[in-house]
């Protein structure tokens, strides 16, 4: 089963990740978006299309989403948290309008009615979409791009030679969480708040063993950094 924020790798193809932005399927449809893609928008997709294309490895679903926004929340100015909150004021009834913001027509009409709402040009509507849909879909998509400006918020980078943070309790070296491993345990945690009602962390965490470190249990975080990194990079779970 596909679920919304989904990334999808078609090797060879030219815009090869896509993000499966919604699905129905009841209906057989979904909407992906194709990210790195300049003035890329919605497509749609028959859903079992894009279930058959991970079946049969047509595609890779990926375990890490690299392109979601990942910052200290208390770091941040509070410039670019109003940057945020004014971005996501204008578009939020447009993404909430599912599935009509993914269709051009119903789209060209949607952003023409805010623009004129908002005194804000069309272009620059287009520009908080796209950036919402290529990020994630949560309006944390919308704060400027931080780091690529050496800004604050940013985490030191991680050492092979060094562990970073207080000493095991168990007194095992433990594991630096890299870019990757913490990208593991966001997937984790969005794969689980999106097939439960009620988030357990303890739930949560057992569950992403099984599905991300069955294998390979050694690489594995403790808990303890599972939540850790649960408070900095998903802070809408707490």
């Amino acid at each position: 089963m596909l679920l919304r924020n989904d990334l999808l790798d078609y090797a060879g193809e030219p815009a090869r990740t896509r993000r499966v932005l919604w699905t129905s399927p009841a209906t057989g449809l979904a909407y992906t978006y194709a990210l790195g893609v300049p003035g890329a928008v919605p497509q749609a997709a028959a859903f079992d299309v894009l279930v058959a294309d991970v079946l049969e490895r047509r595609a890779r679903l990926l375990s890490v989403d690299t392109w979601r926004p990942v910052f200290d929340p208390a770091a941040l100015p509070p410039a670019w948290l109003a940057l945020r909150e004014r971005a996501w004021y204008i578009i939020m009834p447009l993404v909430h309008d599912e599935p009509a913001i993914f269709d051009a027509r119903s789209r060209a009409r949607l952003i023409a009615a805010c623009s004129a709402q908002h005194g804000l040009s069309q272009s620059t509507l287009y520009r908080y979409l796209r950036r919402y849909w290529e990020r994630g879909q949560h309006p944390d998509a919308l704060l400027p791009d931080y780091a690529n400006s050496g800004a604050p918020g940013k985490t030191r980078r991680a050492n092979a030679e060094v562990k970073r943070g207080r000493p095991s309790k168990s007194g095992a070296p433990g594991l630096n969480a890299d870019a990757t491993l913490r990208a593991t345990m966001r997937a984790a945690v969005l794969r689980y708040s999106a097939t439960h009602d009620i988030f357990s962390r303890r739930a949560a965490y057992r569950q992403m063993l099984i599905d991300y470190f069955g294998a390979h249990p050694e690489a594995a975080p403790t808990y303890g950094q599972f939540c850790y990194w649960l408070e900095r990079d998903t802070p809408f779970t707490r």
